[in-house]
């Protein structure tokens, strides 16, 4: 009796009201280490996820925006992403990284590729002029955890470093002759409507922002979403942020997705003295 009662309950629920199967929630954390062009690469990463939900249904990605001491501070507390999307300086995370079907120097660790780029920038030296021959002071802009100092001394180039912003602006007024900028700094003239020549400087870039998947569990979803990531169609969508597709930047060195601050001081020292950049650079 008991069993008939159960299967007539069933037969005749509504479908409805039944309980739905559970969702599985794939987590992505987003977070930027370094300027972006404009907008927001978390938001840009949501629009994937929901494209990603529509085509393989059953799984919802949740992406959240933290900052690299946030970050930092969960994973002190144990907690992780299923993926992470992140600049360089995350050391972190990278035992808990998985081997990606992809190839990238800058991501590879023990041999494996562990992050991938899913979006790039590229450092530039600015002029007000078409002359980039004429001696004069240059404003460096720093901002985040990237390394402008080697690009410029990979580059010959001297100059003052600034944050971000103080650097465009005196660029701008006039104050230096020169700046050793980003491809945020080409959004803020565009928006300006300044005319400013550049030279783009490919000898060395750390402006990746990587992905990586730390769940095994669910590292089916994860390939989904960083297929589609990786996409075609996506990719050229990146201009609507202000950056580009890896295959649109060809840096001559890079640096590791996962730079520790030890590393990131020898590269810093290196850049100061002139002594053994290229040598470490090769090396890591």
């Amino acid at each position: 009796m008991l069993a008939a009662a159960l299967f007539f309950a069933c037969a005749f629920y509504p479908e409805e009201e039944r309980e739905a199967p559970a969702q599985r929630v794939v987590r992505v954390w987003n977070v930027d280490t370094f300027e972006g062009g404009k907008g927001s690469r978390t938001a840009f990463l949501k629009s994937v996820a929901r494209r990603t939900e529509e085509k393989t249904g059953g799984t919802y990605y949740l992406v959240l925006s933290l900052t690299p001491e946030g970050a930092k501070q969960a994973f002190l507390e144990g907690d992780r992403p299923d993926m992470l999307s992140f600049g360089i300086g995350l050391s972190e995370f990278a035992e808990q990284a998985l081997p990606l079907p992809y190839s990238f120097g800058g991501g590879e660790l023990g041999g494996d590729t562990l992050a991938y780029p899913w979006c790039a920038g590229r450092y530039y030296l600015f002029s007000l002029t078409d002359d980039f021959g004429g001696e004069g002071t240059v404003a460096i802009s720093c901002g985040g955890s990237n390394l402008p100092r080697v690009a410029a001394a990979l580059g010959g180039i001297t100059g003052e470093e600034l944050p971000s912003l103080t650097a465009y602006t005196a660029f701008l007024n006039g104050k230096y002759r020169y700046l050793l900028g980003t491809q945020r700094d080409i959004c803020r003239f565009q928006a300006r409507n300044a005319a400013v020549y550049y030279r783009p400087l490919d000898r060395y870039s750390d402006l990746y922002q990587y992905i990586s998947i730390l769940s095994a569990e669910k590292k089916g979803e994860c390939l989904s979403f960083l297929g589609e990531l990786l996409s075609g169609d996506v990719q050229e969508s990146l201009a609507s942020l202000g950056m580009y597709p890896l295959a649109e930047t060809c840096a001559e060195y890079t640096t590791g997705a996962f730079l520790s601050e030890e590393g990131r001081q020898a590269l810093l020292d290196g850049a100061q003295s002139g002594k053994n950049l290229e040598k470490y650079l090769k090396s890591i």
